[in-house]
């Protein structure tokens, strides 16, 4: 099935909430879908979350026989597209891509348009698994010596701003070992990687993808990985407990969700299509290029990680007095 794509203007979007009972449509689940489904993407097109969204939604189109429509909804670190499903109909036809940043945001802002109980979890569709590189300039080679090194030498931790994924592991990291550790956000990844070979940053937690060719090539070093396991694609690189840090595991991932109300016989096929999906040998390839692990939860399954990670990223955010409001 092909994808529809659409952009839909504020002015749009307040009209079809005005005109929406807002009434889940009950429906025999061994029928639904019986009509095009909704999917947001809360980023921009072209990025991670958004291809892999596409990615595994592709697959779900095919299962279920029914073209999905992508629409991205990007800014404020993704809480423009998740508000929008927040008002979107209970009616089985609407959902949201999410990464850990959802559960970040439930701390990092004072004030949201949404509560976690607007929303139903459907699927943990994909893992991303986030490796500690550092400058070469740095007289280490783990990150159990970087950690030791940072306790008596001032280090400096790059992100791509203020709440994301790598701002928050390193706060962790910093955290739990004592560092003294400056966050230097950038607007964006794209000068991360140049001033981490020149030496003028000295630490990042980013996924593979754009900084593990460089570290191959000697302009950079890996230390370790923040998954539970090692990375299938980087066999050698050993994971942060491997290195001495129990139970340092922040993955960032890839989710959906569904709006408070929606049947639950419906979550539920979603979820199992999903799982079909993102276990394909084709779907679990792609990801893997992409520098992410095929998941596919239960509901259940993915509303505790959602619990978990805001409970852990509330304390992160408390402790290094971070906020963006």
């Amino acid at each position: 099935m092909a994808f529809t794509f659409r952009t839909l203007t504020l002015g749009a979007i307040a009209a079809a909430a005005a005109c929406s009972t807002g009434l889940a449509l009950a429906q025999d689940p061994a029928q639904w879908p019986t009509k095009p489904i909704k999917l947001t993407v809360p980023y921009t097109p072209g990025g991670s979350t958004d291809i892999v969204s596409r990615t595994v939604f592709d697959a779900v189109s095919k299962k279920l026989g029914q073209p999905v429509i992508v629409e991205n909804r990007p800014g404020a670190n993704s809480t423009i597209g998740v508000t929008q499903l927040a008002r979107a109909p209970a009616d089985g036809y609407s959902f949201v891509s999410v990464l850990a940043a959802y559960t970040v945001n439930m701390s990092l802002y004072k004030k949201l348009p949404y509560k976690p109980t607007d929303f139903v979890a459907v699927s943990h569709m994909a893992d991303l698994p986030m490796f500690l590189f550092a400058a070469n300039k740095l007289p280490v080679k783990s990150a159990k010596e970087l950690a030791e090194y940072g306790k008596t030498h001032p280090l400096n931790y790059a992100s791509s701003g203020t709440g994301a994924s790598a701002h928050m592991i390193g706060a962790r990291f910093t955290q739990e070992n004592g560092l003294n550790a400056q966050h230097v956000p950038y607007n964006g990844s794209a000068p991360i990687l140049s001033d981490l070979i020149s030496g003028q940053v000295d630490v990042l937690f980013d996924p593979a993808l754009v900084p593990m060719p460089h570290a191959k090539s000697g302009k950079i070093k890996v230390l370790a990985v923040a998954s539970k396991q090692r990375w299938p694609g980087e066999p050698n690189v050993p994971t942060m407990e491997e290195s001495g840090f129990p139970g340092f595991v922040m993955n960032s991932w890839v989710g959906l969700l569904a709006p408070k109300g929606t049947p639950q016989p419906i979550v539920d096929k979603l979820s199992r299509t999903i799982a079909d999906a993102v276990q394909s040998p084709e779907v679990k390839n792609k990801l893997e290029q992409l520098g992410f692990g095929a998941v596919g939860s239960t509901p259940a399954q993915f509303q505790a990680l959602i619990d978990k990670d805001t409970a852990m990223y509330k304390k992160v955010i408390e402790t290094a007095k971070v906020s963006i409001d």
